[in-house]
């Protein structure tokens, strides 16, 4: 097992050993503390551009199994843990998590005082920061403060879809037709849909209205994903577009989307909310729901539509966490309702786009 250093560019320095491929990744530096589901976050595109630090001391203990992945690979740049397991132990394991990242190239560290990490963060904010297995503290230093700033990438490029395509059910088959804006979708989501009898087509972030509407949806669903959402001018134009023709269902990077193009801002989190205890309230029930989110920024409700009220309130730092139109059926969430991994409290939120759906159509099957 070979020496890794993790450097962050306020020059704190963490020794640990390598627990994934060798060499270097760098990027900004994010915590999640949820106990379980390593897995999916690590396959979650919102964590693209990021380095992720796990809480939970031991990770990789129930190895790792294909069927849980939410995305196609590897999506964090690189992968922070206290100890990774050595034996894993569940009867769906195919590989330990230190296979798991070697084979697919990922650069890990383990071996690191996460609870350190945390707290730096938590006290001065997010901060770039880098692993590396073959340099100098000094070295992988100089090279931090010469990468470019995660907030001046557009990281939603990075992974949306390059193609137009169908997930499971083929358009006609199932009972209603959503439209998937992929903005670093989850596969959890369009598995809900379709449990739910959608049919999904899945377009690529910055697909036009007019190329969406021509499938004449029954709903559109504005996906998750990375990345700041003020870099996103042409998607949010088009979604604009798309409000009043179809009911609309937004959710975190979609919900942000939704929201500026209903005039609302956003802005950076210190360290944003990443982890599966996040409560919520619904303002107009005052129910509380535990809640799953991955996200680094938030909506300002300020010059919000009128037509537009705040539906869900964080109750950790009263942040916006839902908005909805009193005139047309949208309706989005800053949680992420499909889980993989957290609680499954907010799976009813697709029950509701659904009902919208139906409403619209006038509860006529297709």
């Amino acid at each position: 097992m070979s020496e890794a250093l993790l450097v962050l560019a306020d020059g704190s320095v963490f020794p640990g050993q390598s627990v994934g491929a060798q060499g270097t990744a760098a990027g900004e530096v994010v915590f999640n503390t949820s106990m379980t589901g390593y897995q999916e976050m690590l396959t979650d595109p919102s964590y693209a551009g990021q380095l992720l630090t796990l809480t939970y001391p031991l990770i990789g203990n129930y190895g790792t199994d294909e069927r849980v992945e939410e995305s196609a690979r590897i999506q964090p740049a690189g992968l922070i843990v206290r100890e990774a397991a050595v034996v894993p132990s569940h009867i769906r394991s195919h590989h330990t998590l230190r296979e798991y990242l070697a084979e697919r190239g990922v650069v890990a560290i383990e071996g690191v005082d996460t609870r350190a990490v945390t707290r730096r963060i938590r006290q001065h904010g997010v901060m770039p920061g880098t692993i590396t297995t073959t340099e100098t503290a000094e070295e992988a230093l100089a090279r931090l403060r010469n990468l470019a700033d995660y907030d001046g990438v557009n990281w939603v490029e990075t992974v949306t879809t390059d193609r137009v395509f169908d997930w499971a059910i083929p358009l006609g088959e199932g009972r209603y037709r959503v439209a998937l804006l992929d903005g670093g979708v989850k596969r959890n989501i369009m598995r809900s849909l379709e449990s739910r009898r959608c049919s999904v087509r899945v377009f690529p972030a910055e697909t036009p209205a007019e190329d969406l509407l021509r499938m004449h949806p029954d709903g559109i669903v504005l996906s998750p994903g990375p990345g700041d959402p003020r870099l996103l001018d042409g998607m949010v134009g088009e979604v604009g577009k798309l409000i009043g023709k179809a009911p609309v269902l937004g959710i975190c990077l979609g919900h942000q989307v939704a929201a500026r193009a209903l005039g609302a801002g956003t802005f950076k989190l210190p360290f944003g909310h990443r982890g599966g205890n996040h409560p919520v309230q619904d303002s107009v029930t005052g129910h509380v729901t535990i809640t799953a989110q991955n996200h680094g920024y938030a909506v300002d409700p300020d010059h919000l539509d009128p037509a537009a009220y705040v539906s869900h309130i964080n109750l950790n730092d009263q942040t916006v966490e839902g908005i909805a139109l009193k005139t047309e059926p949208l309706m989005t969430i800053q949680y992420h309702s499909e889980a993989c991994p957290g609680p499954l409290d907010n799976a009813y939120i697709f029950d509701r786009f659904v009902e919208m759906i139906a409403t619209v159509r006038g509860g006529v099957s297709a």
